[in-house]
C-alpha cells in the first residue's frame, strides 16, 4: 500500500473532533431549549401582567382584602391606585435570559390611621409599622404643664405590594414571591414551568383583587421539598432556598 492511500493524521483528528462536536451540540440542544422555554414563559407573563395592570390603573377597583396591624389598626378594602412591571436580564449558558420579572403596585385606604399610645409604647408601634412600608409620622402631645401625655402616629394608608417571578434555570422551576398582597407578610410558591400558564395568571390577578385565593393552591410553598429532603438526608447540593 502506498503512503498516499494511508489515512492522514489531520484528517483523522478532523473526523474525531467533528464527531465530538456533534455530540456536544446534541447534548446542549435540549438544555438550551429548556432554558429558552422558561424565558419565553416569563416574557409571556410580563406582557400579560403589563396589560392587566394598565387596565387596573384606569379602573382603580376596590380590593377585597383586610390588612391588619395588631395594636395599630386595619385597612379594609383599599383601592388599587397604580402599578407597573419590570424585568432584568442576565447571561447564562451563552444565552441572554430573564433573571426575574417583578410586579409593583400600590393600594390606598379610605382614610389615615391615627394611633395614640403611651410614649413608652411608641417603639413597639414603630416595630409594627416599619415592615408594612406605610409612611407615618410621630409626634408627642403635652398637657398644660408641658408634660408628655401621649404619642401620636399618623399613618398614611398606602400599601406597597410586589410579586416577583424568579426562575431557577438549573432546577427548571419558577419561584413566585408575593409581598403585602393579602396581608403584611410574604409567601413564596414554587411552580413548574408548565403550571405558570395564563389560567394561573388569571388566578393571581383575582387574588390581588381579593376575589379568590385559588392561586395559593396552584403550587407548593417554595423550599418545602428542599426542607423535607434535608430532613431525610437527601439534600441536593445545588439547591438554595430564599426565605
Amino acid at each position: 500500500m502506498s503512503d498516499a492511500s494511508k489515512p492522514k493524521l489531520l484528517e483523522s483528528l478532523r473526523a474525531q473532533s467533528s464527531a465530538v462536536r456533534a455530540q456536544g451540540e446534541a447534548a446542549r440542544k435540549p438544555v438550551e431549549e429548556a432554558l429558552g422555554d422558561i424565558d419565553k414563559l416569563l416574557w409571556r407573563a410580563f406582557r400579560w401582567l403589563d396589560e392587566a395592570l394598565g387596565h387596573l390603573e384606569v379602573i382603580q377597583p376596590i380590593v377585597g382584602h383586610r390588612f391588619l396591624l395588631p395594636n395599630v389598626g386595619s385597612i379594609d378594602r383599599p383601592k388599587y391606585e397604580r402599578g407597573f412591571v419590570s424585568y432584568r436580564r442576565r447571561a447564562l449558558a451563552g444565552m441572554e435570559l430573564l433573571d426575574h420579572v417583578e410586579v409593583f403596585y400600590r393600594l390606598v385606604g379610605p382614610e389615615p390611621l391615627v394611633v395614640r399610645v403611651h410614649p413608652g409604647s411608641a417603639a413597639m408601634i414603630e416595630e409594627r409599622l416599619r415592615p408594612s412600608s406605610m409612611p407615618y409620622t410621630y409626634a408627642t402631645e403635652t398637657d398644660e404643664r408641658r408634660v408628655v401625655k401621649s404619642g401620636v402616629f399618623h399613618v398614611t394608608p398606602a400599601i406597597s405590594a410586589n410579586i416577583r417571578f424568579e426562575p431557577d434555570y438549573h432546577r427548571q422551576v419558577v419561584e413566585v414571591t408575593l409581598r403585602n398582597v393579602d396581608r403584611f407578610e410574604s409567601v413564596s410558591l414554587e411552580f413548574g414551568p408548565d403550571k405558570l400558564d395564563e389560567a394561573a395568571l388569571e388566578d393571581l390577578l383575582k387574588f390581588v383583587l381579593g376575589e379568590t385565593n385559588g392561586f395559593l393552591r396552584r403550587a407548593p410553598l417554595a423550599g418545602f421539598k428542599a426542607r423535607r429532603e434535608v430532613v431525610n438526608g437527601n439534600a441536593p447540593g445545588a439547591l438554595a432556598h430564599r426565605a
